[in-house]
């Protein structure tokens, strides 16, 4: 599946971090909304499970960071996460805002023709549960989708079992930094595509990457003349908070991988 997925790529360029960047509370229907408003039709957010399993929107292991309440989010159940405000910490006019389902991006992004990357990122203890419900929650929520969620995680235990449970899913690596096994890790998950920091890239990188036949994204440049010149060298999937200085259609489509 991986080179024949990659061979096809099926998404826009540029990709808004966290629904949009900054502009919004992060990971929010509003955020996705508003990355939508900016003309971008492909959106990045991480999703973890509550206490009872329901896949929902939130970075951070603790609630303190993004929405008024406190300690881990794993902790709590739906219900309880449901009421919390996600919106007022950014700003007076998003208070109220709540915490989202899965569920409810995937019928946002289905109705608006947004296509999707869902980073995996458990509660640190429930990588390979996190993994296999996401897939298995993604895989239901896009069935018949014309184009798939890209499942991206830095958990190696949780991508592995988002492949069993999902295989059809297309999946990707994240790496800050580049070990020299990076290639081999991504073979062994089965994965299309490598997600890498943007300073951890090279050109040679790139093209190494599109000559074993996988797609290259990268996290999370925000200056323009920074996205054109990995642009230039041929990233496929670009992810920036900057979506209100950089263009969604700034960039043309990903070229084709080598003999394509």
């Amino acid at each position: 599946m991986p080179k024949t997925f990659a061979r096809h790529w099926p998404y826009p360029r540029l990709i808004a971090h966290r629904g949009a960047g900054k502009l919004a509370p992060e990971n929010t229907l509003t955020a996705m909304r508003v990355g939508h408003a900016h003309g971008y039709r492909m959106v990045e957010f991480d999703v973890k499970l509550s206490a009872d399993g329901v896949a929902f929107l939130l970075h951070d292991a603790t609630l303190g960071r993004t929405t008024n309440g406190r300690g881990r989010a794993d902790a709590r159940g739906w219900r309880e996460l449901s009421q919390i405000d996600a919106g007022g910490w950014h700003s007076a006019q998003y208070a109220g805002e709540p915490i989202p389902t899965l569920a409810a991006i995937a019928r946002f992004a289905r109705t608006h023709g947004t296509a999707c990357n869902i980073e995996i990122k458990p509660t640190p203890g429930r990588e390979r549960e996190t993994g296999a419900a996401v897939a298995l929650d993604a895989a239901w929520l896009w069935r018949e989708a014309e184009v798939p969620p890209l499942l991206s995680s830095y958990s190696e235990e949780a991508l592995a079992a988002a492949q069993d449970a999902a295989p059809g899913l297309p999946r990707a690596l994240l790496l800050d930094t580049l070990p020299a096994d990076w290639l081999q890790r991504l073979e062994r998950l089965a994965c299309v595509a490598l997600d890498a920091h943007h300073k951890a890239l090279t050109h040679a990188l790139v093209g190494a990457a599109h000559d074993a036949g996988l797609r290259v994204l990268c996290f999370t440049p925000n200056d323009p003349e920074r996205v054109a010149e990995l642009g230039a060298w041929g990233v496929d999937g670009i992810i920036t908070d900057a979506i209100d200085h950089i263009p969604a259609d700034s960039l043309p489509p990903a070229p084709p991988l080598p003999g394509a």
